[in-house]
């Protein structure tokens, strides 16, 4: 079992909550927290690939041949936020609840 408030400090402040959270409904092993920590991660760079989109205002860029392009961040936001889901899921946060039948299977 691990120790409570191990969010690590260059999460982003309401990542961290969450997390802390996290270590203080559920009881993880060590290997769950280094998943725990990676999902934290892939939410945090999802959320900073928004807030670039929404800086930007464009979903679109132009690339140095005149061709329009995907702004580079919708990928970054599309894969973290895939990330983030199969993190958790692997953490079967919500076994207990949905039941083994109702839960999609995981990945290996």
């Amino acid at each position: 079992m691990v120790r409570k408030n191990l969010a690590p400090k260059y999460l982003k402040a309401e990542t961290r909550k969450w997390f802390n959270s996290v270590l203080e409904n559920y009881e993880l092993e060590s290997h769950h927290l280094k998943i725990l920590i990676l999902a934290s991660e892939a939410w945090d760079r999802c959320q900073q690939a928004r807030e670039e989109i929404k800086k930007n205002k464009k979903l679109t860029i132009e690339d140095r041949f005149g061709q329009v392009r995907s702004h580079p961040a919708i990928a970054i936001e599309r894969d973290n936020k895939i990330l983030f889901a199969r993190l958790i899921r692997e953490l079967g946060f919500d076994i207990e609840r949905a039941g083994e039948g109702n839960r999609p299977p995981r990945l290996y």
